[in-house]
C-alpha cells in the first residue's frame, strides 16, 4: 500500500541507573564504595534507504522506542550504552513537528541520517561521588530519561521531471517507453494510483548517458484537484520538488487547449510558485490525429500557453520522442547550472564553535503560586532540570546535592528575593523541595 504521510510517537532510551555499592571483602577494612554507571539510553535516528518509495513500512505502528541503557552494578561495573534504533525513510521525506508548525529535517539526500531524539545520559554510581570530605557516598544518580517527541513525515518524492496531465492523457505510457518505470496502464481513468519514479538513461535514446534524469508521473490531477477532488489534493505535493514539468494533453480531446488551462489553474491554487515553474507542452496521441488536426490544435495551444515551441508526440509509436527527450535534457542542464550558481553566491555559515564551559547557567521561576499555607515557586532551566531527574531527592545525601546546587546557580538567592521562607516548596520537573534558609 502507498503511503506518503503518516504521524509516530519517537522516544529515545532512557539511560541506566547508577549503583550504589561497596567493596566488601575478606582482609580488605573499609573498601569503600565501588558502584559503576549506568550505560546511556539508545538515540533514535531517522536515515535515508533509496531502495524506499513509501512510508507505509512505518504506517503500522504509532510508538518507536530505543532501548534503555544497562545499570550500573558493582566493583565499578558500568552498564553498557544502548545501541541507536534507526528508522528508515525513502529520499525525499519531510519530518514535521506535531503540529507541522516546524520543519526538523528534509531527508533530501542518499545515506543522509539525523538524531530525531536523544538517548538519556547513564546515572553516576556512587563512586564517582567520593572526595576528601564525603567517603562513603550512599546514593548513586538515576538514569537520565531519554527525550520524546510526536512526529509527522511526509513524503515528497524527488525528481528533475515532473509528468503533469488530466487523466488517459498518456502519462504512464509515456513514462514507460522513455525509463525503466513499469506503471499500470489501462483505458480508463485513474489507472495509476500511486506516483511513478524512473530513471530516463539518455544513452538509450541517442544521447550521453551521462544526462541522465529522474521522471515521475503525478496522478489524479482534474479540475478541482487543489480543492480536494479526485486523487490530485494527495498528489499535488510531490510536484514541488521537481526542477521541470512537463505538460502532456491528450491530443484526441475535443479542446486540448481549455484542459492546459485546468492543469494550470489547479496548480496556481495548490501553489503560485508551481504554477510558475517552467514548463514544456506536449500534444500527446498524433497517431490518431490527421495533419491538419495537429496543426490546428498547436496553434490554439500556442495562443493559450504562449510557447514558441510546442512538441507532438505519440506515446505509443515512440514517434517525436527523441527531440523531446533532449529538449528536456538540456533544459535540465541548463536549470542545474543555474541552481549551482545561485548556491555559489550564498554563504555558506561557518560551522559553530560550542563553548559549553563559557555558558551561564541559566534558569527562571517560571511561576510563583500563593497558597494559604505555603508559597510555591515553580523553576525552569535545563541544568537543574536535569540534576533533579536524575537524583533521588528521597535520599538524603541526594536531596543535600540538590540543595548545594540550587545554591551554587543562584535558586536559592532568587527564590528569597521573592519571599520566600520556611514551609515553602521550590517545583522542579513536578518534584517538590522544601525550601530551607
Amino acid at each position: 500500500m502507498f503511503c506518503d504521510e503518516t504521524k509516530i510517537k519517537v522516544i529515545a532510551g532512557n539511560g541506566g541507573d547508577g549503583c550504589v555499592s561497596f567493596r566488601r571483602e575478606k582482609f580488605v577494612p573499609r573498601g569503600g564504595p565501588n558502584g559503576g554507571d549506568g550505560g546511556s539510553g539508545g538515540d533514535m535516528i531517522v536515515k535515508v534507504n533509496p531502495n524506499l518509495n513509501t512510508l507505509s513500512h512505518l504506517n503500522a505502528q504509532k510508538v518507536y522506542r530505543a532501548q534503555k541503557g544497562v545499570n550500573g552494578k558493582g566493583k565499578n561495573m558500568h552498564g553498557a550504552n544502548s545501541d541507536a534504533r534507526i528508522l528508515e525513510v525513502p529520499k525525499g521525506t519531510i519530518i514535521f513537528n506535531e503540529d507541522k508548525s516546524m520543519v526538523l529535517a528534509d531527508m533530501d539526500k542518499e545515506e543522509k541520517e539525523i538524531v530525531i531524539v536523544k538517548g538519556g545520559k547513564g546515572g553516576l554510581g556512587n563512586a564517582r561521588f567520593v572526595s576528601s570530605t564525603h567517603q562513603a557516598p550512599r546514593f548513586a544518580e538515576n538514569g537520565e530519561p531519554g527525550e520524546e517527541k510526536v512526529i509527522i513525515f511526509e513524503l515528497k518524492m524527488v525528481a528533475d521531471l515532473g509528468i503533469i496531465g488530466l487523466p488517459s492523457a498518456g502519462k504512464s505510457t509515456l513514462i514507460s517507453v522513455i525509463s525503466n518505470a513499469k506503471p499500470k496502464i489501462a483505458a480508463y481513468h485513474f489507472t495509476t494510483l500511486i506516483p511513478n519514479l524512473g530513471v530516463v538513461n539518455m544513452g538509450k535514446h541517442g544521447g550521453s548517458a551521462n544526462d541522465s534524469f529522474v521522471v515521475a508521473d503525478i496522478p489524479g490531477l482534474i479540475k478541482g484537484a487543489s480543492a480536494g477532488k479526485g486523487l490530485g489534493h494527495q498528489f499535488l505535493k510531490h510536484i514541488s520538488r521537481t526542477k521541470l514539468l512537463v505538460h502532456l494533453l491528450d491530443g484526441s480531446l475535443e479542446d486540448p487547449a481549455a484542459d492546459y488551462k485546468t492543469i494550470n489553474k489547479e496548480l496556481k491554487e495548490f501553489d503560485k510558485d508551481l504554477a510558475k515553474r517552467e514548463q514544456i507542452v506536449v500534444i500527446n496521441k498524433i497517431d490518431l490525429l490527421s495533419e491538419k488536426q495537429i496543426k490546428e490544435i498547436v496553434t490554439k495551444v500556442k495562443k493559450i500557453s504562449k510557447k514558441t515551441t510546442i512538441f507532438t508526440i505519440s506515446a505509443v509509436t515512440h514517434e517525436g520522442l527523441q527531440p523531446l527527450l533532449f529538449e528536456i535534457s538540456k533544459t535540465l542542464t541548463k536549470i542545474k547550472k543555474s541552481e549551482r550558481k545561485e548556491k555559489k553566491k550564498i554563504k555558506q555559515p561557518g560551522i559553530p564553535v560550542l563553548k559549553p564551559h563559557l555558558e551561564k547557567t541559566s534558569f527562571i521561576i517560571e511561576k510563583v503560586i500563593r497558597k494559604k499555607t505555603r508559597t510555591i515557586f515553580r523553576v525552569e532551566g535545563k541544568r537543574i532540570e536535569q540534576l533533579v531527574v536524575m537524583t533521588s531527592i528521597g535520599n538524603l545525601e541526594g536531596l543535600e546535592r540538590i540543595y548545594h546546587f540550587m545554591e551554587k546557580m543562584g535558586i536559592k538567592k532568587s527564590v528569597e528575593a521573592h519571599g520566600a521562607k520556611t514551609g515553602d516548596v521550590i517545583r522542579i520537573k513536578d518534584k517538590d523541595i522544601p525550601y530551607r534558609k
